[in-house]
C-alpha cells in the first residue's frame, strides 16, 4: 500500500480524536483565576432606587454569600429569576446582586417588575468590575466564603440541578 493512501486516513483519525475529545468537555465548567483568591477590591454604588450598593467589603462577613451577575438586558437573566426569588426567600445564604453593563433605568425597572431578591445590588455601568471578576457574560453566580474568597463559579442561568448538586453542597461545606 503506498503511502500517500495513509495521510488521509491518518489525517481523518486525527481530526475524529480531536472532535470526540471536544465532546467530553463541558461548557458549563469554564476554570476561574480566581477560584481560592480574595474577591477584587471594589464599591459599586446602588442600582437606581435601591439604598445598599454592593463592595468587596461586605462579602466578608464571615458568613458565605451569593454573587448573582445579572443584566436587564439578559433573557437567560429572566429565567432564573424565579429560582433567585427562592434562594432569597428562604435564607439559606446571603444574595447579592452585580447588575453589569445595564442603564440605570432599566435595572431599576428589571427589579421592580420581577422582584427584587438581591440584599445588595451594586451598579457596574461599565463592567469594569465584572472584568476584574473574571466575568465571560451574564448570568454568573459566585459563591464567596465568608473571608471574601471565590470559592465557585457557576456560568450561565442557575437551574434547580446546579443549586442541588453543586451551590447548595458548597455552602454547607462552608458552614462546617
Amino acid at each position: 500500500m503506498r503511502a500517500s493512501y495513509l495521510l488521509p486516513i491518518l489525517v481523518f483519525a486525527a481530526l475524529a480524536a480531536a472532535l470526540g475529545y471536544g465532546l467530553t468537555l463541558k461548557p458549563r465548567e469554564i476554570p476561574s483565576a480566581l477560584i481560592d483568591k480574595p474577591v477584587p477590591d471594589f464599591a459599586l454604588p446602588p442600582v437606581e432606587g435601591r439604598n445598599a450598593g454592593l463592595s468587596s467589603g461586605d462579602l466578608k462577613t464571615g458568613a458565605p454569600s451569593l454573587v448573582n451577575v445579572f443584566a436587564s438586558w439578559c433573557g437567560p437573566c429572566r429565567t432564573e429569576h424565579p429560582l433567585l426569588m427562592d434562594i432569597a426567600k428562604s435564607g439559606v445564604v446571603a444574595l447579592h446582586g452585580l447588575n453589569y453593563k445595564d442603564k440605570p433605568e432599566a435595572a431599576a425597572a428589571f427589579l421592580r417588575s420581577l422582584g427584587d431578591p438581591y440584599g445588595r445590588t451594586g451598579a457596574d455601568r461599565d463592567g469594569r468590575v465584572g472584568i476584574e471578576w473574571g466575568v465571560y457574560g451574564v448570568p454568573e453566580t459566585f459563591v464567596v466564603d465568608g473571608a471574601g474568597r471565590i470559592v465557585l463559579k457557576h456560568v450561565g442561568p442557575l437551574t434547580q440541578e446546579a443549586l442541588d448538586k453543586t451551590i447548595l453542597p458548597k455552602l454547607a461545606e462552608l458552614k462546617r
